[in-house]
């Protein structure tokens, strides 16, 4: 469906929770809400990432490369039947097992149908502490697709992919219809309470900025909880959950509290695209002819 026909109007979902180390209670549990999402008319809904077990990226340990799994696999297959059995379109967040060795922090959509519609790997892996995704992710090489479905051409792109403008930037000039984030993002109990605030505000407002630089719905999908550090050498993540919706002036629609379970199930109108960018028509106005220097690294 393009920006001008089609359905416009539908109603989504975002399901934030806490995670165990149980990935069978982690996966009944989300059965649990996307079934609650889908009985309220939900018709897209978005999981956070890496959502069947804990944030394993606090440490580096082999073992963990245990976890993942092929796609298709086990998590699509099982998600894929839940999405045909309750006419859902669902973004799920799986570690992948591509080949002995190559593993990719992969964001699959499942169409109604049970189908995979198509999937996205990360492409920005963070290095810091408690963040040690390099020793676990490769790097994704699928691009900045936005992927077809019954509901939307949908941009999705996976946390630390929220920090930068060129990919958001990249999936609205291809045609997506809204961006997605899965994420998993939380504070270090030794910051200071303003040190929170400050990390937290930098994160919607860099998301916010997307919806108003491409015109775009932003659906950004958080983690809530507190997880340890199996290593000791921190004293782990509290996930600061504040999932939201913003519309296409960046304008909050909806939002979760950062320290509870919840569903956020909220109607957006994508014709709000058309109507904003005819106001602040950004893609009009760009300079592509004197761009040519953001494929470098730096300048100097």
């Amino acid at each position: 469906m393009g920006l001008g026909g089609g359905k416009r109007k539908m109603k989504i979902a975002i399901i934030q929770q806490s995670n165990t180390k149980n990935h069978e209670a982690n996966t009944a549990k989300l059965e649990q809400n996307i079934r609650s999402c889908a009985a309220q008319g939900a018709e897209l809904i978005v999981l956070q990432e890496l959502h069947n077990g804990l944030y394993f990226c606090q440490t580096e340990d082999p073992a963990i490369f245990d976890q993942a799994e092929t796609i298709p696999g086990h998590s699509t297959e099982l998600f894929g039947k839940l999405a045909k059995e309750l006419t859902v379109v669902l973004v799920l967040s799986l570690f992948e097992k591509r080949a002995a060795g190559l593993y990719h922090n992969t964001a699959v959509v499942i169409e109604n149908d049970g189908t995979i519609a198509g999937k996205y790997r990360k492409m920005h892996i963070p290095d810091d502490p408690a963040y040690y995704e390099k020793f676990y992710f490769t790097p994704g090489d699928l691009g900045f697709e936005p992927i077809q479905t019954s509901v939307g051409k949908l941009g999705v792109l996976v946390c630390w992919d929220q920090w930068y403008p060129e990919a958001a930037r990249l999936m609205a000039m291809a045609g997506a219809e809204m961006l997605i984030y899965p994420t998993a993002i939380g504070w270090e109990s030794t910051d200071s309470t303003e040190e929170k605030q400050r990390q937290t505000d930098a994160w919607m407002i860099a998301q916010r900025a997307h919806a108003v630089a491409n015109g775009l719905h932003v659906i950004s999908c958080n983690r809530t909880g507190y997880e340890s550090d199996p290593s000791g050498v921190t004293n782990g993540i509290q996930f600061w959950g504040n999932s939201f919706v913003a519309g296409p002036q960046g304008e909050i629609i909806a939002q979760a509290e950062n320290d509870i379970d919840e569903n956020i199930i909220v109607d957006i109108d994508l014709l709000r695209t058309e109507t904003v960018r005819r106001m602040w028509p950004f893609f009009r106005d760009r300079r592509v002819d004197a761009f040519r220097d953001l494929t470098k690294r730096w300048r100097v």
